[in-house]
């Protein structure tokens, strides 16, 4: 049983945190598009950004702020401009507002993160930033988190939010967080975005490995379209306001707290393979009898990113054989002959032979799904067996649908 219980309040649930999020004219749509999140005090801070050649000015910016110091009072986030392939002058706007945020909270600029989503080649509308972030800081709430989580996200059709409590040497310690992302996502180290609080005392060293390792078995184990964005970025505050005793190694406190961060990184990222553009519903895919945790989720995360997988679920088609062939072409030697294949409760393949199934019983468990509640019981069930190894891993993605194609072919337009 799960040692921790779900509260309100998402990213503003820990002690010691705020965060707003208004309209700042950044979108088109005058939808909201700035947001910030605020530590009362210093908070030891962590990231994990993506690993493309292209990136956005925010991810250059953020990994050189934490290489230079391991801490930070503030995230900035705009949405509707990526601020990506921008050359210096997107660098420059990345600083102008680090610059300005630090003058209005008056804070130094090493201590403000920034992140930024939109369309790539597009600069941050900068006149309409500076102007409102007066109006931000004046906002910042104990009770923002829902306003912030409004205002980063762009495709997305609903918002990503999350906050965990449990307790360590008598005291209760919280975790919230937010997230965005919608399409182009495959993440390598991170997810679209991902905002993380927590009022643990934790060692900056120690806090880096454990979003590291949480980021490895939920944000990089997802995938909607097979496309790693340019702004992949996952930042991690714990500013220790819970004032519980400082959490130096993985002792029974540190397992307790990273497996609290992994279970809110797992549950964003889960929500945001349901949200991809267009889905149906969530797909997760468990891998179990491979030699290792990282072949195990190699598996899993080709399984569950297969057009033609994604394709036969949005078609309710108990295709299997789409799901061994994806299994095979994983880069992970295993005998076919090993291979189990079960969709939901039905058993499909076993011994590497195909087994007779009830295929419109299983095409009903499909359609059952895409008519579930939103991230309750809308979720296919896909596990795989390969072998008697004793590692297990898990993916998550969702079908792919004629509507994402109608959304990315008009998305500039």
């Amino acid at each position: 049983m799960a040692d921790w219980k779900v509260i309100e309040g998402g990213i503003t649930a820990p002690k010691g945190f705020k965060s707003s999020g208004i309209t700042a004219g950044l979108k088109p749509s005058n939808a909201p598009d700035l947001a910030l999140i605020w530590s009362e005090t210093e908070a030891i801070a962590s990231g994990v950004f993506t690993t493309s050649e292209v990136r956005a000015a925010c991810v250059d910016y953020c990994r050189q702020r934490l290489q230079d110091k391991a801490s930070a009072r503030a995230i900035l986030c705009n949405a509707g401009q990526a601020n990506a392939a921008t050359g210096e002058q997107g660098w420059q706007d990345a600083l102008d507002s680090a610059s300005a945020l630090a003058k209005e909270l008056n804070i130094d600029a090493n201590s403000i993160l920034l992140a930024s989503t939109g369309v790539i080649g597009q600069r941050i509308k900068m006149d309409a930033m500076l102007n409102a972030i007066p109006q931000l800081v004046s906002e910042l709430s104990e009770d923002g988190g829902e306003a912030t989580a409004k205002a980063i996200v762009t495709t997305d059709l609903v918002t990503k939010s999350i906050a965990l409590e449990t307790m360590i040497d008598g005291r209760p310690v919280r975790i919230g967080g937010i997230a965005k992302g919608s399409g182009m996502i495959h993440p390598n180290m991170a997810t679209m975005l991902g905002f993380i609080t927590c009022d643990g005392l934790v060692s900056t060293q120690l806090w880096q490995q454990m979003l590291k390792r949480a980021a490895d078995k939920s944000f990089n184990q997802i995938t909607v379209d097979g496309d790693t964005s340019t702004n992949d970025s996952l930042i991690a505050l714990a500013n220790g306001q819970s004032r519980t005793p400082a959490i130096t190694s993985l002792d029974e406190n540190g397992q307790k707290l990273e497996a609290m961060l992994t279970e809110v990184c797992q549950y964003l990222a889960k929500a945001i393979a349901r949200d991809g553009e267009g889905a149906t519903c969530l797909i997760e895919v468990e891998v179990t009898g491979a030699s290792t945790e990282a072949s195990a989720r190699q598996i899993a995360k080709t399984i569950v990113g297969s057009s033609l997988v994604k394709s036969a679920i949005f078609g309710r088609d108990p295709n299997w054989g789409r799901i061994a062939a994806a299994a095979g072409r994983a880069s992970v030697p295993f005998k076919q002959e090993d291979l189990m294949i079960k969709l939901g409760d039905f058993l499909l393949m076993e011994k590497g032979q195909p087994l007779n199934f009830d295929r419109t019983s299983a095409s009903n468990y499909l359609k059952q799904a895409a008519a579930g509640e939103y991230l309750k019981n809308d979720t296919v069930l896909i596990s795989v067996s390969v072998g008697d190894g004793s590692s297990s891993g898990k993916a998550w993605g969702c079908d792919l649908s004629y509507d994402y194609v109608k959304i990315n072919a008009e998305y500039t337009t």
